[in-house]
Parts: structure tokens; C-alpha cells; sequence
């Protein structure tokens, strides 16, 4: 190595000369002399002068040097120079050996990366799993922009419930002094898609307090639909007075300032009601009517009452037969339907999980899951009185089928799943759905 450019090089990278730092140290070393540490500060030098091809190949120099080390960081800095040099796919390959070092100590700038490189091949998934990677970091000293960024995929998505959490939870690792505004305006176009107008106009509201953000177009034009809405509901809402006297039993037109209405009369017309004309003798003879009637309703009661009886104890029996054979209500291909279901409107998958159900087990069964219009069909249930197993294809919206199985366990007289798994004709019988 020749010592003196490769200090006079180091010099002129710590004072800023980035095109006098690259020119010393490309002349600090021979032609195929391995020198990790000048490779990666020729390779950032480049990176200042917005040479990134010229960075790359810099940086794949320094990998070269196993006496050096810190492959992590010289593949993330490469996975970035390929990125910005618009060679996306190959930024994947790079960055995904920067995440499997595990010396790396900081994989979260690796996984935003990660997630830039993603989004430009638009695989929009595994954007989503990156950020979220980047963001459950320990190392990540500012999670709130993974976070921003897995609530722009989970919008991607048509997942906006998802979204709104992942913005939400952005907000909570912020501090106050932190411009918030962008977070709070996406958080309002999270709300409006998951259809929560009054929080939308709240979060819009955030957005815009300080007068410093100026909303978009599509924005400006949710955050009017959402207050719009809002208010056509509190018209729609009757007054406190109203509900009052609806539960008091006064319906519509009572006007207690005029209870009598329009005939000003405090007490019925006696020539109305012939009240006044009735004798005593019509009196009792309506009191023994009125006596043999409550009998035989008694007596009718009587009966439908052993009848339901003797009925309940026969569906008891069936149901005890039902439940051991691994029958319940909702069955279980209703309940696998309607988790797809679920999935593809974008609604919480919870009411269909067993309960315990981790968060990040969740989460894995709905990425396996199709997002859009999908259509579901049934093959074949595997019943158990406490574990049922069914076997489904799900039509997808892009054309294409999908095969899935589900398991679920017994929730009293329902079933809840417990594992989504995607088949695949390669898989045979393994159920092998682990993912690169």
C-alpha cells in the first residue's frame, strides 16, 4: 500500500474534498491488492459525488478483503449505491446479505433500504415486512419512520385498518418536538379508507393546527368528505330531548308544551268514549270475560311450554351426538369463509383467531392470505370434537388459484383457527410454507 496517498487521501475525506479523496486513495493501492478500509472510503467519497456505480463497485472491492471485515455494513452501503444507481433487483440481493450478518449492528438501515428496493420493483409486501423489520430494530433510534412507511404499504394494500396502527404507533415514538404533521394527514387517509370519519377530521385537524402543511389535493378533498359526513350524522342524531322522550315511550309529533295535541281537550269526551253511560251490570259481565280469557291463555301457555320442553330435551341429545362428531355453530367452513372474507374487505381477522393469539401469528396468517375480490370454495373439512382441519381454493383476484389450509380448534359450540397455510403442488404433503 503506498502510505502517503492512501493519508493523504484519508485527509482530504475528514476536511470534505470528496474528488481529492477518491483520487489519493485509488492511487494508495496496487491493481488487485486487497485494502478493505481505502475500498470503503473510496466507496462513501463516491457516494458524496453522486458517482454510485463508481460506489458499488468500490464497495464490492472492500468485500473482497476478508481480513477487513464488516461485510453488514459495506453490503448495506452497496445494496444503497445499487439503489440509487437504479438497479433495484440487484440492491435486493445486496441488502439481503447485509441483514444475514449477524455482527451488523444496526440491520434496521439495511431493511429501509430494503424497503426503498421493494417498492421500486413494486413488491409492495415485502416492503411492508422490511419496514416492519426496520422498525421492531432495537437498534432503529427513530422507529416512527418504518412505521410511517409499513402504514403507506398496509394503504397499498387495501389494508387500511392495518395502516392506521402502524401510523398510530409511529405517533407514540415521536416526541413533541418532532414535526408530526405528515403522520397525522396520513393517519386521516388511513381513517377515511377504514371508513372512521370523526377520527378522520381529529387526525386532519392535527395535521394542519400549525398552518405549516399544506394538504393535497386527494387529501384535502378526504379530510372535506370526512367532515361532511360527520356532520350529516349529528343531523341525523335526534336532540337529547328527543331521545329522552323516545325512551319515555313519547313518539314522534309529542310536543309536551301541547300534550293534548290539536283538540285542547284536558280529559276525553264522554260522547267520544261512552265511559260515563256504562252500567254496573256491563261492568261485571266484562270482568267474567276478562277472567275466562286469562285462563285459557294459562292453560295454552301450559302447553307450548311442555312442548318447547320435550323439544329442547331431543335437541340436547343430538346436540351432545353433534358436538363429539366435531359439529358446531358456525361450522367450521363458515368460519374459514368468513376469515377470507375478512381478509379481503379489510376487516380485523380477531373475531375469527382462537383467543391467545399472538399479535405476530396474526400477522403471519394475514400475509399468507389474498388481498381483493377472492373467491373461496370449500374441498373438504377433517372433524374432531376438539381440533377440525378444512381444506380450501381461494379464486384470486388477479386470475389464478391458490390452495389453503386452515386449522381450527373448538370454541364452545364454534371453532376458531388457529395456523392459515398455503399449498403448494411442490410441497406434496410437508405443508412446508416458510418464505426466503
Amino acid at each position: 500500500m503506498n502510505q502517503q496517498a492512501y493519508e493523504s487521501g484519508k485527509h482530504a475525506y475528514q476536511s470534505g474534498d470528496w474528488l481529492g479523496a477518491v483520487t489519493q486513495l485509488a492511487a494508495a493501492t496496487a491493481p488487485g491488492e486487497a485494502a478493505g478500509e481505502v475500498d470503503h472510503l473510496r466507496g462513501n467519497a463516491y457516494m458524496k459525488l453522486g458517482q454510485f456505480d463508481a460506489a458499488a463497485r468500490a464497495y464490492e472491492s472492500a468485500l473482497g478483503d476478508e481480513a477487513y471485515g464488516k461485510r453488514g455494513a459495506l453490503s448495506c452501503n452497496r445494496g444503497r449505491a445499487l439503489l440509487a444507481a437504479g438497479r433495484a433487483q440487484e440492491a435486493v440481493a445486496a441488502l439481503n446479505e447485509a441483514v444475514q450478518d449477524q455482527s451488523y449492528a444496526t440491520p434496521y438501515k439495511a431493511y429501509m433500504a430494503l424497503g426503498s428496493a421493494y417498492e421500486k420493483l413494486g413488491d409492495v409486501r415485502s416492503a411492508g415486512m422490511a419496514y416492519r423489520s426496520a422498525a421492531i430494530d432495537e437498534a432503529n433510534p427513530a422507529p416512527a419512520v418504518a412505521l410511517s412507511d409499513l402504514g403507506g404499504c398496509f394503504m397499498r394494500l387495501g389494508r387500511p385498518v392495518d395502516a392506521v396502527e402502524a401510523y398510530r404507533t409511529a405517533l407514540d415514538f415521536t416526541t413533541p418536538l418532532e414535526n408530526q404533521n405528515q403522520i397525522w394527514r396520513d393517519l386521516g387517509l388511513a381513517y377515511v379508507a377504514a371508513n372512521r370519519m370523526s377520527e378522520a377530521v381529529d387526525a386532519f385537524g392535527h395535521a394542519t393546527a400549525d398552518g405549516t402543511l399544506t394538504l393535497s389535493p386527494e387529501a384535502q378533498a378526504s379530510y372535506d368528505a370526512a367532515r361532511k359526513a360527520v356532520a350529516a350524522l349529528a343531523e341525523r342524531r335526534p336532540s337529547e330531548t328527543d331521545a329522552f322522550l323516545a325512551a319515555a315511550g313519547y313518539g314522534g309529533g309529542y310536543d309536551p308544551l301541547d300534550p293534548t295535541g290539536a283538540s285542547g281537550e284536558l280529559m276525553p269526551s264522554p260522547e267520544d268514549t261512552g265511559f260515563f253511560s256504562v252500567t254496573e251490570e256491563d261492568l261485571v259481565a266484562a270482568d267474567k270475560h276478562d277472567r275466562k280469557v286469562k285462563r285459557k291463555h294459562r292453560h295454552t301457555g301450559l302447553k307450548v311450554f311442555i312442548f318447547i320442553l320435550v323439544l329442547l330435551l331431543l335437541v340436547a341429545g343430538a346436540g351432545v351426538f353433534g358436538y363429539v362428531k366435531g359439529y358446531g355453530w358456525p361450522t367450521q367452513e363458515s368460519v374459514a369463509e368468513s376469515l377470507f372474507e375478512a381478509k379481503s374487505s379489510g376487516q380485523e381477522l380477531d373475531p375469527y383467531v382462537a383467543s391467545g393469539t399472538s399479535e405476530s401469528v396474526i400477522e403471519e396468517m394475514s400475509d399468507v392470505m389474498p388481498t381483493g375480490d377472492t373467491t373461496v370454495t370449500v374441498l373438504g373439512v377433517d372433524r374432531s370434537m376438539t381440533e377440525s382441519t378444512v381444506y380450501l381454493t381461494a379464486t384470486l383476484a388477479e386470475g389464478g388459484e391458490q390452495d389453503y389450509t386452515v386449522e381450527l380448534v373448538r370454541d364452545g359450540i364454534s371453532w376458531k383457527v388457529t395456523t392459515v397455510t398455503p399449498e403448494y403442488a411442490s410441497q406434496g404433503a410437508s405443508g412446508d410454507n416458510s418464505e426466503n
